[in-house]
Order: C-alpha cells, then structure tokens, then sequence
C-alpha cells in the first residue's frame, strides 16, 4: 500500500504541472500536456486531494507538533506528556538531548493492543549516578500529535534520584550511536524514516521562572517557532555524533573574552551549565564575593539576581550570553545569603551547556545527514 501512495501521489503532481486541450485525429483524440512554468507546487493541498479521493490511501504529509512542557521549579527540569499504546497512556517525561534512551515504569502492556514484545533486556547510568533498568518493549509513541512505533524501555527497577520525582522516565534525544542497546533507533530517526515530519529537527524553548513565570515551554518535533527568538538562527556543526557535540569558540565576560575553548554539548537533561575548571574560575573571578566551596562547588552572593552583566559562550561565531542574574541559582540554605551558581567547574574537555543556558537562548537540534545546532537568544 505504501508503494501504491507513492506512484498515486507521483502521478497527481505530474498532471498538476500540465494543462490540456484535445486534439481530434484518425487515431482518436489526443491530449498533448503543457509543462505550466509558473505553477507552484503543493504537495500537502495534493495528500489532502488524494486522501479525499482515495481515503484507503491515508496519505500523511511531513507536519510539526509541539508539545507542552511543565518546569519543576527552579528551573530543575522539564518534562512533557508522552502518549503510548492504544487505547493511550499518558506517561511524564524528561526530554533529554544528552541521552538517547526512551524508558518508563508507568505503563500497562496488557492493555495495549498495539504492544509488541521485545525481551532483550536493558540498563541505563547517568553522570549523576542515577540509573534504571529493565526489559525492552515496542508500541506506537505519540508526542505533539506525531506518532510512530517505537523501541522503548520498560523500567523495573530505578534508583531513588527517579523514584521521588515527578516524572515516570526519561525521553531520549541524542543520536542512536549512544543508545544503550545496539540496534534500537531513536524517535526522531523513526519520525524521520517515515517521513512524519516536516523538518528533520527539535526545536525547544525553556522558559526560566525568572523571565516566563515558567510558562508556554515546549519541544516542537519537525518545525521551528520563529515567535519565540530574536534575530536569526546561528548554526554550528556537530563534530562527534553521540551527544549534540559542537565546539565552543570561547567563554567571555560582558563581551571579554577569558580565553577559554573546549567541546561542548548542548544537553536539555542538565540542570546546570558545567565547564572545565580553569573556565569556572575565569567566570567566577569577574563575580565579586563568588567562592569555591569544597562541599557545595562555585556559589555566588544570591544578590546577583538583579546584576546586568553577562557570562557569554562563543558558538558558530557567535556570542550567546547567559545573564549573571542567572548565575543565583538556588540559595544555599544556611543563612549566608550565598547561592548555588548556575555554572559550575569539573568538565574539562567537554563543557556542558545545560539548561541555564537553553533557557535563555532557542536551540534547534537538525538531524540532516549533517546535524547542526541552531541558536538564537529568547525574544522576551
């Protein structure tokens, strides 16, 4: 039936392009096909033609489709709605471009007619120590209205950083290369393949409580939210696929540069912005009363929270600032009236610009046969 779509769409957009008119002769009448040069093509207004008359064909057009996100304060992470199986079940998950499994515990195969087994079994660790493990499982995946089969985790064991949060599992977004079981490809090669969407990319905006309240967050899968950047979108290449792995340029401070490269990721499962030790304490040395604890890492006076100065990262040749207010991440508790900073040392070469960083700038992850990283700063 896929290979009958394909010929029958075919056929329609030939004909779209030819006007005709009869000509009479010995052999019956003719129809020579004019090419019309200034036609423009449609081929959705096309799969929507085909689909009406052939509905057994149903068709379906590359489309995009955004998916709410909710931020658990203070901006610690950001997990959305995830539908799985028929009839559907709704589980929550954090979007995670710095790992590429899909895996939950809230989800019932019995009651899912579209189930398949799989049996092999499966095992996650994460740098903060957390991990899950369980069986793999495969059903249809519905996220922003787009949905395809899908290769999954069922998690029957997790540790307890899983088990006190609110979200059932982790949503994976890197490349398959990392995937933990060899084989198993990720949603966005599966949407891809199938041609489910409009563009090869995921496009994210986090809103930081301190800009957006928190509010109107989502992924977009197959297309980009202009609304929601200033300017124009730098791209940067990926240099190892894996990660979403660029080169970061250079570190700087309101514009100075501090002299600091590394490679770098951009990773929405990170809370934080984690760089080598020697770019911390660059930043940190253009904060007054910032310190290195060694209990708690760099902290900074919780009274940065109003300052205007920028910490800034140099990607595709371009400056990307993250605001010094940012930096004030979390008070300490102790009554010091310091602050947990949003960027923190221990990454020497390979930075990791987490979401402190995605909050303040719109990042479009392109999985073309050569991936890229779009960024533009937030329109607030």
């Amino acid at each position: 039936m896929k290979s009958t779509a394909f010929i029958t769409l075919a056929a329609a957009a030939v004909l779209a392009f030819a006007t005709a008119s009869p000509v009479k002769n010995a052999d019956g009448h003719h129809i020579p096909l004019v090419r019309r040069e200034n036609f423009k093509h449609n081929t959705p207004a096309q799969i929507r033609k085909l689909n009406a008359r052939y509905p057994q064909l149903n068709i379906k057009a590359g489309s995009s489709g955004s998916e709410p996100i909710t931020d658990v304060s203070p901006d610690l992470e950001y997990y959305g709605a995830v539908k799985v199986g028929t009839p559907a079940q709704t589980v929550q998950l954090d979007f995670d471009t710095g790992s590429s499994d899909i895996w939950f515990n809230k989800y019932t195969s019995s009651k899912s007619s579209t189930y398949k087994k799989d049996g092999r079994k499966w095992q996650i660790s994460y740098g903060d120590g957390s991990s899950a493990s369980g069986t793999l499982a495969s059903d249809i995946v519905s996220v922003g209205g787009i949905s395809v089969r899908q290769t999954f985790g069922i998690a029957t064991k997790e540790s307890s950083e899983f088990t006190s949060g609110p979200t059932n599992g982790l949503f994976g977004l890197g490349f398959d290369t990392i995937e933990s079981v060899s084989g198993v490809k990720t949603f966005l090669d599966n949407t891809i393949a199938a041609g489910l969407l409009a563009q090869p990319v995921v496009s994210v905006f986090l809103p930081s409580e301190r800009l957006f309240k928190g509010k109107g967050g989502a992924y977009t899968f197959g297309g980009i939210d202009s609304s929601k950047f200033a300017g124009s979108l730098t791209y940067t290449p990926v240099t190892q696929k894996g990660y979403w792995q660029i080169l970061v340029q250079d570190a700087s401070f309101n514009g100075a540069s501090l002299k600091q490269t590394s490679q770098g990721i951009i990773d929405t499962g990170t809370t934080l912005i984690i760089v080598g030790d020697a770019a911390a304490a660059a930043i940190h040395a253009k904060i007054p009363g910032s310190t290195n604890d060694p209990n708690n890492g760099w902290l900074v006076p919780c009274s940065v929270s109003t300052s205007t100065a920028n910490v800034g990262f140099k990607l595709g040749g371009k400056t990307f600032n993250v605001p010094v207010a940012d930096l004030a991440y979390e008070s300490v508790g102790d009554g010091s009236k310091n602050c947990f900073s949003g960027v923190q040392g221990g990454q020497d070469g390979l930075w990791i610009l987490g979401d402190v960083f995605i909050k303040n700038n719109y990042v479009v992850f392109s999985q073309t046969s050569s991936p890229s990283v779009g960024i533009a700063p937030l329109k607030h």
